[in-house]
């Protein structure tokens, strides 16, 4: 430093001690300083004050001497002990110069820095608040310094200054959430936790309402809840546990939707995702559950971004157990937000409450989505959903409890929900939940929801060939209420206006007779004593059946659970009347044999089916004869389950007339195992009555005749022995009259009932059974392995 330079008022001795290396020297120098600052207070000469903070700063403290701006640093703390009260007239010019400093490449002279800067602040106190954001950013600097005495000086300012916010009122905390938004996404350790250190003590000053302005830094706090840092994560956690106690308090001043999006982000994390990362999403998770009880219908438009996060972790194991336990309640609690009015039209839930006039909220919204995408860049962040809302909540929080102006995402929702289902990984807690949602949904949005039926249906179809009986039995319940819902009727006459759901599903070729099917008429067709489905019954009858076709393993495992359970949720007689209706037409016999063998089973064995079989049982109604006769037609497809059908509904002379004909039929391995069956099936509890009619011999003959029919088709075989033991017992009818009974003549149960063709019966039993017998001999002759057969 050229000291021949004029710095009055300082003297030469003060300029030569101040460039001195020794401390000792520029601490003489720096009382000097202040003795002379002194005096032009004394003075009220704030012109030569200020000369001499101008020559400390330019000449000294900014020097290209290391020396110098020490000098220069102790001098200006000087000045700011001499000033006093007065120091805040002169912050501007002693802060800048000594900032400057914290950027310095010598620690010691960082350290001199920082020791100056307390020193200013010390005296100012509350007057340096219209300077804190340049104090906070040099701070956050210097709190990740390589240097422990530069550090250990750093918080020793830092903790100074924490002290003088907390005791003032006059912080301006609008102009520092600019800041505090931008350093919060550092990456350092260090400069992290003097964030969080900040934002604790900002939180817990009563004067100072952070919660406002947490959807600007509630992303960075869950980046930082993410370091590595055990210690970081704590008080991480503690802060963000203390926001989540004050939004409990003050739920009604908390604006829900702009946070909803970054919760969503946040509790998504990817396969290979560390602890720490368990961690936010837990965290999330927790505000996520709270967001919905508090804030309620606010947060549906969000609601496919929730489902989004929520539902695979529903699947988690015990590994993430309170994760699973967190995300079921935000599941369930969001699923009872959707109530009926979402199922009214968009223009009428508009006229009801029309949207609030003020755009700002919605500019705003943008800015922070933008701000979102920003820091997925930063983080990586590249799989995650991110998801716009349809309807912006506004920020006036009185108008929360207005809800009719909120809006189901239900497109989205429906769009998540399938995503799932298609994806072979999803978790079966997943998929069970998925199902749930989408019969919750038929249940409260179901004119809404029947737009989107034929594109969800061919996967629910698919869904039944699911590992998993709970995925199926779900799966069951939302199949079985889009056939029965009165929303699903396309024709004017229906509750709901759905021209969408006119397009009509896929059905097989084989199903059709030389003329075009119309399936509501086939509808109406079903039954009059039983209340006809909506139009997509019939529909999922005929995929279901071609599903069975193309997928037999499905048939073979889950057949008859399916049926079964379909007879539980839906009405039974529709669904055999259906299939029967439809495996009339049936061009594949073999398929068509075996299905109506399996149907005959669920008949004769389910106690679903216990009604069905009584109202089989005594043909006296005109319902159940028309009943009887379409089952007939399609159980001629395979003849001993058409010999069940006659003995279940006590036609015990068509059943003989049936039998006779078997003489005619080819005689596999496969038709004798079904008559042994049948043997067992008699001996159930089912054919009870039927047992106990063989008391009445003169009664019941062709009863006896059709059951040593049956004997005379078995080979000597276990039920042969079985029939014949059974036979055996039918008592001489002669000892069974009582001296007053006279002989009584033979009735046929036939008089007693509704008129029905029965020779019209045999002859269509004929007919089929041609068609068998020439299928099978089509595949023999194309065959070296013809089927085993036993002639008879």
């Amino acid at each position: 430093m050229n000291t021949e330079k004029d710095f009055t008022p300082l003297t030469p001795n003060i300029v030569r001690a101040l460039n001195d290396k020794l401390y000792e020297k520029r601490k003489v120098a720096a009382l000097e300083i202040e003795k002379l600052v002194r005096e032009f207070v004394a003075q009220n000469n704030s012109a030569q004050i200020r000369h001499i903070i101008q020559i400390l700063a330019t000449e000294f403290a900014l020097s290209q001497h290391p020396h110098s701006r020490k000098g220069g640093l102790i001098g200006l703390a000087a000045c700011s002990i001499a000033l006093g009260k007065d120091s805040g007239l002169y912050l501007k010019e002693l802060i800048d110069p000594v900032l400057t400093c914290f950027n310095d490449s010598d620690s010691r002279l960082r350290y001199y820095a920082c020791e100056a800067l307390y020193n200013i602040v010390k005296v100012a106190r509350g007057a340096v608040l219209p300077h804190f954001n340049v104090l906070f950013d040099g701070l956050s600097k210097l709190a990740a310094d390589p240097d422990p005495n530069v550090k250990s000086g750093s918080e020793l300012l830092d903790r100074l200054l924490k002290d003088i916010v907390t005791e003032s009122n006059k912080f301006d905390l609008v102009a520092f959430v600019p800041l505090l938004r931008e350093r919060i996404y550092s990456n350092n350790q260090y400069a992290r936790q003097f964030i969080i250190s900040w934002i604790h003590v900002l939180e817990s000053v009563p004067d100072i309402n952070l919660l406002d302005y947490l959807p600007e830094i509630l992303d960075g706090l869950f980046q930082i809840l993410g370091d590595s840092s055990k210690e970081i994560r704590r008080m991480c956690e503690v802060v963000l546990g203390e926001f989540l106690k004050e939004i409990k308090k003050n739920s009604s001043s908390v604006n829900f939707a702009e946070m909803a999006n970054i919760l969503v982000i946040h509790c998504q994390v990817s396969d290979e995702s560390k602890s720490t990362n368990d961690l936010i999403q837990l965290t999330a998770m927790t505000w996520m559950r709270e967001f919905i009880q508090l804030a309620g219908r606010v947060v549906l438009p969000y609601s496919s971004g929730i489902l989004t996060a929520v539902l695979p972790c529903l699947s988690y194991d015990d590994r993430k157990k309170s994760t699973k336990e967190v995300a079921s309640a935000c599941n369930h609690s969001l699923m009872k937000l959707v109530t009926p009015e979402d199922d009214e039209d968009d223009e009428d839930t508009q006229t009801k409450s029309s949207p609030p006039s003020d755009e700002a909220p919605a500019k705003k919204e943008g800015d922070l989505n933008d701000s979102l995408n920003e820091s997925q860049e930063l983080v990586g962040f590249s799989n995650i959903s991110f998801f716009t809302p349809t309807t912006y909540a506004p920020k006036n929080t009185d108008k929360i409890s207005d809800r009719s102006a909120v809006t189901l995402d239900l497109d989205g929702i429906v769009q998540v929900l399938d995503r799932h289902l298609h994806d072979s990984s999803t978790g079966m807690m997943t998929r069970i939940a998925v199902l749930k949602w989408l019969y919750h949904l038929y249940i409260k949005t179901p004119c809404k929801m029947f737009k989107h039926t034929d594109s969800l249906f061919p996967m629910l179809l698919k869904t039944l060939s699911d590992e998993s009986d709970e995925v199926i039995l779900k799966d069951l319940e939302v199949l079985a209420e889009i056939a029965s819902s009165p929303a699903g009727q396309t024709d004017t006459s229906g509750s709901c206006d759905n021209s969408d759901a006119k397009s009509e599903l896929h059905i097989p070729g084989g199903i059709r007779d030389g003329h075009q099917m119309v399936i509501e008429s086939k509808m109406a067709d079903l039954s009059p004593s039983t209340p006809s489905m909506n139009s997509y019954f019939y529909k999922f009858m005929i995929n279901l059946l071609k599903r069975f076709s193309t997928e037999r393993k499905l048939l073979e495992m889950r057949g008859v659970f399916i049926i079964r359970q379909l007879c539980l949720l839906l009405n039974a007689e529709n669904i055999f009347h259906s299939m029967a209706d439809i495996l009339l037409k049936e061009e594949d016999l073999k398929f068509a044999s075996i299905m109506v063998q399996t149907l005959n089973t669920i008949l004769l064995t389910s106690a679903e089916l216990f009604q069905l079989r009584n109202q089989l049982k005594d043909l006296h109604t005109q319902e159940s004869c028309a009943l009887f006769c379409c089952l007939y037609r399609s159980w001629c497809h395979n003849p001993v389950a058409t010999v069940s059908l006659c003995f279940l509904t006590q036609n015990y002379r068509h059943a003989y007339d049936l039998i006779q004909k078997f003489g005619n039929l080819e005689v596999t391995v496969d038709f004798l195992m079904e008559v042994d069956k049948l043997v067992q099936l008699i001996e159930s509890p089912i054919f009870t009555y039927l047992r106990l009619q063989l008391l009445d011999v003169e009664h019941n003959p062709y009863l006896i005749k059709a059951l040593y029919g049956l004997l005379m088709l078995l080979p000597q075989s276990r039920a042969f022995q079985l029939l014949s033991h059974r036979l055996s017992c039918v008592p001489n009818p002669e000892l069974m009259r009582t001296i007053e009974e006279p002989k009584a003549p033979v009735k046929d149960k036939r008089t007693a009932q509704p008129p029905i063709d029965y020779s019209d019966l045999l002859q269509h039993f004929d007919r089929v059974q041609s068609k068998h017998l020439e299928v099978r001999h089509q595949r023999a002759g194309r065959s070296e392995h013809p089927d085993r057969k036993l002639m008879v």
